[in-house]
């Protein structure tokens, strides 16, 4: 009858409603201004995190922590995932998370490039591209969710 390739061709059958329906990826996330920024701090870290490897390993636990809590923003925003947790305040967390990533890599890329090794002025370097990534980031953050708006009622 039907053998393993002919189930593999044809087309999948329709799902039950419950399932990880939450998972799918929002394209339109990853290409607007917010996707943006949380792909070049991903990359941004990741290369700060190899120059860290390769000179001094006592300040790449700092660029590591600052990648995989800025995938896993950028995983719950590509999903969808986070209005799930409705009673959490994802701007103000958002913005905090921006504010501490400025204060870590201020004080780790000035402390590698002590070490005058390639590999640290190479993370120096990014590292301060990357705390003006954050700064754009949080500062939009800011100017778009945290500014009180004016409402009706205060309009006189």
């Amino acid at each position: 009858m039907f053998s393993a390739w002919d189930r593999r061709d044809r087309p999948p059958e329709e799902a039950p409603a419950s399932g990880l329906h939450g998972f799918t990826m929002d394209k339109t996330f990853l290409s607007s201004l917010k996707g943006i920024l949380l792909e070049t701090e991903l990359a941004l870290t990741f290369i700060i995190f190899i120059c860290f490897t390769a000179s001094i390993s006592a300040y790449m636990a700092a660029a590591l922590l600052e990648f995989f809590i800025t995938l896993a923003f950028l995983f719950l925003y590509a999903t969808q995932y986070y209005q799930r947790f409705d009673r959490l305040n994802w701007p103000c967390l958002d913005f905090l998370r921006c504010v501490s990533a400025i204060i870590i890599f201020l004080v780790v890329s000035f402390a590698a490039v002590t070490s005058r090794e390639g590999a640290a002025i190479a993370a120096f370097v990014f590292g301060i591209i990357l705390v003006s990534v954050f700064v754009y980031d949080a500062f939009k953050i800011y100017q778009t969710e945290m500014v009180s708006r004016p409402t009706e009622g205060d309009q006189q």
